[in-house]
């Protein structure tokens, strides 16, 4: 506050409302951020210099207050504006390097006692507050430096590690010296082998299900010569395809559950 009590002794003589004395405190804050004051007006002036006082006549009008401001190391600039709307002081920044508009409204009677604008150790009141506010509101911003997107720094490393990669698909076969022993895709009957060997003889498997030739070892069993006590000898074909209905070559243990007949079974009628 040293640096705020040296300049609102400096313009004092001049300050006769409270909202000149709330402009002198905000701009006491941003000289405080790395800036100086350069004039006041919309217009650049050819005797403009950089200061950290108030300049003359910045309170000619107490309607409107127009300053503007230049970083120190000259890399920024921009235009703060105060208007008096009843009891209160609606402040507006623009950068004019980004284009950036910020703006702050302050009541005045929270943060200045009008009975004593001559004062400074009694003219301002909740300092920590509005400080606050002219900091987080107001003032610009400083950018964030960008950060470098997943694909960049992929690339930009040295080792790049794909399991990392939401998108990556792994390999579906194992990684191992063996292939597998696919068929030749350029074989002349390659595409719709099954089609032209549907009983598989040239060890393909075909494409007929037979429960004697389905990939188990066959048991040497000819449907053709007939089933003791269930198919007589010639009932299937030679080289027809059979489908046992019971264990072939015996008869299933325990009671035959059709060796009693129901009464009458042999009446027309019942």
């Amino acid at each position: 506050m040293a640096g705020l009590e040296l300049l609102y002794s400096c313009v004092a003589g001049g300050i006769s409302c409270p909202q000149d004395a709330v402009v002198c405190f905000v701009h006491w804050e941003i000289v405080k951020s790395g800036y100086k004051c350069v004039g006041s007006g919309d217009e650049i002036r050819s005797g403009d210099k950089k200061s950290e006082l108030l300049p003359t006549g910045w309170n000619g009008s107490k309607e409107l207050y127009t300053l503007r401001y230049k970083s120190n190391d000259d890399k920024s600039d921009f235009l703060v504006k105060a208007i008096t709307v009843d009891s209160s002081l609606i402040f507006n920044l623009m950068d004019s390097a980004t284009e950036q508009v910020s703006d702050l409204t302050v009541n005045v009677s929270d943060y200045v006692d009008a009975e004593h604008l001559q004062t400074f150790e009694s003219v301002f009141k909740n300092t920590e507050d509005l400080s606050q506010k002219v900091k987080n509101q107001l003032l610009p911003s400083v950018p964030v430096p960008r950060k470098k997107d997943k694909k960049s720094r992929r690339e930009a490393s040295d080792d790049p590690q794909p399991d990392s990669d939401p998108f990556h698909i792994p390999a579906r076969h194992p990684q191992t010296s063996r292939q597998p022993n696919w068929p030749d895709p350029m074989a002349p009957f390659a595409a719709g082998g099954a089609d032209l060997d549907p009983f598989g003889g040239r060890g393909g498997g075909g494409m007929i299900v037979d429960p004697l030739r389905a990939g188990f070892p066959r048991s040497g069993f000819d449907p053709s010569v007939g089933i003791p006590g269930v198919l007589p000898p010639g009932a299937v074909p030679p080289g027809a395809r059979f489908d046992p209905f019971g264990p072939v070559g015996r008869h299933r243990p325990g009671p035959d559950p059709d060796h009693m007949q129901p009464p009458g079974y042999d009446d027309m009628f019942m």
